[in-house]
């Protein structure tokens, strides 16, 4: 019985310590130097924070020292949260201010920035470390009071309601994710993780997971190389990876530029994206040019340790259709309700809940927020049983597979109407093909259907219109059209609705 991740990790160095952990560039690191790193890490960390379950912050780049602070700080008994370095100092600040973390890792390049917070106690500069200095092997009795309830990491929401929350996530919700995955997915000892997303990501976190699990080497790909995915294909070429896990943005682009008729993965044998709808049309690119690969839909919020429900796509999908959220992951339980909290009919929408051991611990010093999402299960009235809410609607196809619909806040009535926006926009970006992405936003005060969509050059209104009246009825037709080179993206990688929804209402 594993109890917390950190058993993986010791298992794993043991049996193959001369194996190379993390490649970042021209960069290596193997299993054992990774350990005894960590280890003596965790004693400086220790020495500072004398206490087991406390959070401790890293505000590093992404790179073989960032990986090293997240495994000392779980050597050490505590919580690690990633922040990110991109991130806005306001916003770091306001996290800081939230989870008020015993301690911040950075280093001397970093170190600055935080300093402009007044922060001058609490700071580790994993510069200044002697990692000669001899393991003190008392210290890995401290991990023998953690039990798998224990929280294991905190990341951080997208804040769209302004303010960041600090979403906790225990041991034990891990390990039953990652064992579940190696068994579904028949994951070996020789994976090689084409790691792209940001320390923020509980993607990253995963990753992390599959290292310290099952000896996985983790290859870090910059997020510079986002613009040019060209590269990021080469890497993946010349590393020989096997296993991708990415949010369907870049791969998006990576479609779009038909590059995966230039570069062989021959070495690729699984994928698996999550985080936002991936488009038909652009998916059946990827599987029509890679047809040995095994790839999988996976759903799930912050909230929900990873992903809550997974779909192998093991059969064909036209272009105009979308892709299934599947079913649930071993040990969770979807239940879908209508407004009066009842489990809807096959075929019927309603609200995803879920409830299992994957659930988030809560908001991190926020009990306010989190009883308002975590809430008793309105199926059982006999004895407490917390579900989580999470606001985006769903329906059952007559596959028994779940069908993404859209969000519960994305839901309006317009003109006497009943209105879902993501159907608009996918009538736009997969059925019709007219922009490569868009994003639908609603005027409260106007009363306007505003469509925000990413092309390479701006449509006309009227070919727009002309287009729609094909496919949608008249009342679901935007009513104000905004071209945008690019759409903008939130911390998360996702299309920053907040952010539009508040252009358009200010």
């Amino acid at each position: 019985m594993i109890k917390n991740v950190i058993e993986y990790f010791i298992e794993t160095v043991e049996n193959n310590g001369n194996k190379t952990a993390v490649i970042e560039g021209e960069k290596k690191i193997t299993f054992t130097d990774l350990s005894l790193k960590s280890r003596i890490l965790a004693q400086y960390i220790s020495q500072s924070v004398n206490d087991v379950n406390k959070p401790i912050a890293v505000f590093l780049p992404k790179t073989i020292d960032s990986v090293i602070s997240n495994i000392a700080i779980t050597f050490s008994g505590n919580i690690y949260m990633n922040l990110d370095i991109k991130t806005p100092i306001e916003r770091i600040n306001n996290i800081i201010s939230l989870i008020e973390p015993q301690l911040i890792i950075t280093n001397s390049t970093y170190i600055k920035q935080l300093e402009t917070l007044g922060l001058s106690q609490g700071i580790l500069n994993i510069d200044d470390i002697n990692f000669d200095v001899t393991i003190d092997n008392e210290l890995l009795k401290r991990l023998s009071g953690l039990i798998d309830t224990d929280p294991y990491c905190i990341i951080n929401t997208s804040g769209s309601t302004g303010t960041p929350k600090g979403v906790v996530l225990n041991h034990k919700s891990f390990v039953d994710f990652t064992e579940w995955s190696i068994d579904t997915f028949k994951f070996s000892n020789n994976e090689v993780i084409g790691s792209l997303s940001p320390l923020v990501f509980d993607i990253y976190s995963y990753e992390l997971c599959l290292l310290m699990s099952k000896a996985s080497t983790i290859v870090l790909i910059p997020d510079s190389l986002a613009a040019f995915p060209i590269k990021i294909l080469e890497i993946l070429e010349r590393e020989k990876i096997t296993f991708l896990f990415w949010v369907p943005t870049i791969m998006v682009n990576i479609a779009n530029m038909a590059l995966l008729e230039k570069i062989s993965l021959p070495s690729l044998k699984t994928v698996w994206f999550a985080g936002e709808v991936f488009p038909t049309k652009q998916f059946n690119y990827w599987k029509n040019n890679l047809k040995e690969c095994l790839f999988a839909n996976l759903y799930g919020p912050i909230e929900i340790t990873l992903d809550c429900t997974y779909f192998i796509i093991d059969r064909d999908i036209p272009d105009d259709e979308p892709l299934p959220i599947g079913f649930a992951c071993r040990n969770t339980d979807i239940l879908i309700l209508n407004d009066e909290d009842k489990l809807v009919a096959k075929g019927e929408e309603g609200e995803l809940c879920v409830r299992g051991t994957s659930l988030a611990m809560g908001y991190y010093n926020n009990p306010e927020k989190t009883s308002l999402a975590f809430v008793q299960n309105p199926l059982n009235k006999s004895y407490p049983e917390i579900i989580y809410r999470t606001g985006d609607i769903v329906s059952v196809n007559n596959l028994d597979e779940i069908i993404f619909k859209g969000r519960k806040d994305s839901l309006i009535k317009h003109l006497g109407y009943r209105i879902e926006l993501g159907e608009i926009e996918h009538v736009i970006v997969n059925t019709l093909k007219i922009a490569k992405n868009g994003c639908v936003v609603y005027n409260v005060n106007k009363k306007e259907i505003t469509l925000f969509y990413e092309a390479n050059e701006e449509i006309p209104v009227i070919d727009f219109r002309k287009e729609l009246t094909k496919a949608l009825p008249k009342y679901m037709i935007p009513t104000v059209y905004s071209f945008m080179k690019e759409l903008p993206r939130n911390t998360n990688g996702k299309i920053d609705r907040l952010f539009l929804k508040n252009k358009v209402n200010l």
